[in-house]
C-alpha cells in the first residue's frame, strides 16, 4: 500500500547540522524526502553524461522563524536517483554575486558548450526587488562565478506586474535548433530568448497567460510537445498547459501535483533519466511546524499519456527505486 506524505504532518521538529564544507558526503536514500541531514528546497535537476545532477536552495530559518531564510545553494549527484553525493564547498552563494543582498531563491543549470550557467534569483543590492543573475562554471559542482558582474533581469526591466518580486523562479531551456529561452515571474509567466553567450537577452521580454499562475515555471520538451508546468494558486499546487511551439499557444491541461504537505510553496524540476520519467518537487516534510520554510526534497515518478498528457503524480513516502 502507497503511504502518503502528508502522513508527515504528525512529525516532530528535526534539529538538522549546519552545513558542512569539506570532503564530499554520499547519502543513501531511504525513500522521500531524499536528504534528511539538510533542509533542501527548490529543486532542478540536470542529466549529463549519464548523472543527475541535483540543485537546490538551503533553507535555515531558525526555530520559530516566520520567514525563509536562504543564503547558498547546494549540488547533489547520483547515477540510479537512489544514492547522492552532496557535493562540497558550496558551489554558490549569494556573495558570488557582488551586486546582490541575500535570498538565495529558486534557480536552474543548464549545460552549452561544455560550460555550465546556474541561474537564480536573489535580492539586488541596490536596484528595488528580486533580480536574476548567471553564474558560470568549467564543472557541474563548480565552483560557479558570476558570468555578467551584473544582474541579468532586474525589477525595474519587467513591467507587467506592480509588485517587487516577479523577477524569480527561473528556468532555462535550449531548443533544436540551438536557440536558448528563460522563462520565469512571479504573478505573472515571463520568458525571453538568450544569445549564444548564455549571459545576455536576446529581444523582448514576453508574457504568457496562464490560468492561475503564481510562480515556480519549469520547461521541457518530450516527442514535440513543450511542456511548461508551474505552481497554481497559493497554498500551491502544480499545474501545467503544453504547446506545438515554445511560443505558444499555450493550451491548460490541468493539475499535476497536488498541496506539497505543510508547506505553502511547491515547487518542481521533470526529468527524464535510464527510461523513466521523475518529478522533483519539495515539502515540508522534516518539519512538524513552519514546513513552509524547512523544505526537503522528494522524487516520484512521473507518467504520461498516450496523447501525451501527464497523468496526475502520486507522492509516496517509498519514493523511486534505484535506476538501472
Amino acid at each position: 500500500m502507497i503511504k502518503y506524505l502528508f502522513t508527515f504532518w504528525v512529525l516532530q521538529p528535526l534539529t538538522l547540522p549546519s552545513f558542512a564544507a569539506g570532503r564530499d558526503t554520499t547519502i543513501h536514500s531511504k525513500g522521500n524526502p531524499i536528504i534528511t541531514h539538510v533542509y533542501t528546497a527548490d529543486p532542478a535537476a540536470m542529466v549529463y553524461k549519464g548523472k543527475v545532477y541535483l540543485y537546490t536552495g538551503h533553507d535555515e530559518a531558525p526555530a520559530g522563524h516566520n520567514g525563509y531564510v536562504m543564503h547558498n545553494w547546494l549540488c547533489f549527484s547520483s547515477e540510479d536517483m537512489v544514492t547522492w553525493t552532496q557535493h562540497t564547498p558550496e558551489p554558490m552563494n549569494v556573495k558570488t554575486f557582488k551586486w546582490a543582498k541575500d535570498d538565495a531563491w529558486a534557480s536552474q543549470v543548464i549545460e552549452r558548450g561544455g560550460k555550465f550557467y546556474w541561474y537564480a534569483a536573489m535580492e539586488h543590492a541596490i536596484i528595488p526587488g528580486k533580480s536574476i543573475g548567471v553564474a558560470v562554471s568549467d564543472s557541474p559542482t563548480g565552483p560557479f562565478i558570476d558570468a555578467r558582474g551584473t544582474a541579468l533581469i532586474t525589477n525595474d526591466m519587467t513591467k507587467a506586474m506592480t509588485h517587487p518580486w516577479d523577477d524569480i523562479d527561473p528556468t532555462v531551456m535550449i531548443d533544436g535548433d540551438g536557440q536558448a529561452y528563460l522563462f520565469w515571474g512571479n504573478g505573472i509567466c515571463y520568458y525571453a530568448k538568450l544569445k549564444k553567450s548564455m549571459t545576455e537577452l536576446d529581444g523582448p521580454i514576453k508574457t504568457i497567460d496562464l490560468p492561475h499562475f503564481t510562480e515556480a515555471p519549469w520547461i521541457n520538451k518530450r516527442n514535440g510537445w513543450y511542456y511548461l508546468s508551474y505552481a497554481y494558486q497559493f497554498p500551491e499546487k502544480i499545474a501545467y498547459a503544453m504547446s506545438r511551439s515554445i511560443n505558444g499557444p499555450w493550451i491548460y491541461k490541468g493539475i499535476i501535483n497536488e498541496l506539497a504537505g505543510n508547506s505553502n510553496t511547491n515547487h518542481q524540476a521533470i526529468i527524464d533519466f535510464k527510461g523513466k520519467s521523475y518529478f522533483i518537487y519539495h515539502t515540508g516534510a522534516l518539519a512538524a511546524d513552519a514546513g513552509s520554510f524547512h523544505r526537503s526534497v522528494c522524487i516520484d515518478y512521473l507518467y504520461y499519456n498516450k496523447d501525451g498528457t501527464i497523468k496526475r503524480v502520486v507522492m509516496t513516502t517509498e519514493g523511486v527505486r534505484k535506476a538501472k
